[in-house]
């Protein structure tokens, strides 16, 4: 199948399940669900386009190994941390602003929207699968496994550290400022981010991947401005006055040393 043709189907297929997916969560009430499926649907264009792609090498063995990894821990951590715990109350705000109108305007706000993301930062896993590349391995191979491996560890651990303090009934209402969140106030941000830079410098080895930066890029954008950091702490120094301090003393995304509070 040509590459034009390989990705309308891609795009059909994760619009198709994001459909699927809000009528579940028309009849459990519960929109939360769609971020659950987000790193698996990542998962399922990656194999979609594998199938659809030339005989296999290793090359895109290694892509999907990488991309599978991420996505079902991703899936099994966001459900073993929501399991019983109702809808996220971003989705609780949204349903509330919408009213009656919500059940139907979220298949276009919230899952449709999130199935055209998904099919967009998905890009360097098409180019990757689509293409035969190059013999030998590159330069920029080893950059983009040095960036996922990286990426992975700062959040997998960050999400097993944070898991780990909240789970201390001691720590209810204080701010985790430990491990990985000592240097950085999202660990598992900037880790999904570098995940997507490790793909895109994988998708960089095949003569024309470059265009594809338009993935981590669109990622980053979105951790940092929309759906991550931005969205996260618009009200949680009103939640957690000590918030106020580690947001003086800790980078918000790149991980550095913790600085001195201002005023001392």
């Amino acid at each position: 199948m040509n590459m034009i043709g390989a990705l309308g189907v891609g795009l059909a297929v994760i619009l198709g399940a994001m459909s699927v997916l809000w009528l579940i969560s028309v009849l459990k009430r519960d929109a939360s669900i769609v971020d659950i499926f987000w790193g698996l649907g990542f998962v399922g264009l990656a194999w979609l386009y594998r199938a659809l792609g030339p005989q296999t090498t290793p090359r895109h063995l290694l892509s999907l190994t990488l991309v599978t990894l991420w996505g079902v821990r991703l899936a099994a951590y966001l459900l073993w941390r929501n399991w019983g715990q109702g809808e996220d109350r971003r989705y609780q705000a949204m349903r509330a602003y919408r009213g009656e109108r919500f059940w139907w305007m979220s298949l276009f706000t919230i899952f449709l929207l999130q199935g055209v993301l998904i099919w967009l930062i998905a890009t360097p896993l098409f180019v990757v699968q689509m293409s035969v590349g190059p013999r030998a391995w590159t330069w920029t191979d080893g950059i983009g496994l040095l960036c996922w491996g990286i990426g992975f560890f700062f959040e997998s651990v960050g999400d097993w550290q944070l898991a780990r303090f909240q789970a201390d009934p001691a720590n209810r209402g204080r701010v985790m400022c430990r491990g990985l969140w000592a240097y950085t106030r999202h660990p598992n941000y900037f880790g999904d981010a570098m995940v997507w830079w490790g793909y895109f410098f994988l998708a960089l080895s095949i003569p024309g991947g470059a265009w594809t930066i338009v993935s981590p890029l669109l990622m980053t954008t979105l951790l940092l401005k929309v759906s991550g950091v931005a969205l996260l702490e618009q009200t949680i120094t009103e939640r957690r006055p000590e918030y106020r301090e580690y947001i003086d003393t800790t980078n918000a995304f790149l991980p550095w040393f913790p600085r001195v509070r201002r005023g001392r």
